[in-house]
């Protein structure tokens, strides 16, 4: 049986596997596989989903840490798709985005990120939330 888990870390990644099945399910934008590895560990949050050892899903957050945020790379592997992997990594990473405005930018999917209750900008370009409290985390203490 397929173990399905989450990392929130870029340790042990195997980005030349991430690259290659980015290429594969024609998701890939043209990244080296340095490039890939350097936009992650660069990231504010990063998701990899994960069957067995093999990476299925990511998503990458951009943020100040007090109340702006961008979400990038949403992505799940074909084959896992309509799973809840999608759903789970979105959890995941706005969870430590507390009192952030969150917005990332969508030509389709639209329906998913209705679902996990983000917000359709007036100008239909994305989808926002805030999560939580406007400007309540650590930042505020």
């Amino acid at each position: 049986m397929t173990h399905i888990h989450y990392k929130m870390t870029c340790e042990d990644v195997d980005w030349q596997q991430l690259h290659d099945l980015l290429v594969e399910d024609e998701f890939h934008n043209g990244r080296t596989v340095a490039q890939y590895q350097l936009s992650f560990e660069n990231s504010h949050t990063v998701v990899i989903a994960y069957a067995d050892d093999k990476i299925i899903g990511t998503v990458r957050v951009l943020s100040d840490g007090v109340c702006n945020a961008y979400v990038v790379d949403v992505w799940t592997y074909t084959p896992y798709r309509q799973q809840g992997i999608a759903r789970k990594m979105m959890e995941l990473a706005l969870e430590p985005l507390q009192g952030q405005h969150v917005y990332l930018w969508t030509d389709d999917m639209q329906a998913f990120y209705r679902a996990i209750d983000m917000v359709e900008a007036s100008d239909h370009t994305g989808f926002y939330q805030v999560v939580g409290q406007w400007l309540r985390n650590e930042a505020s203490e």
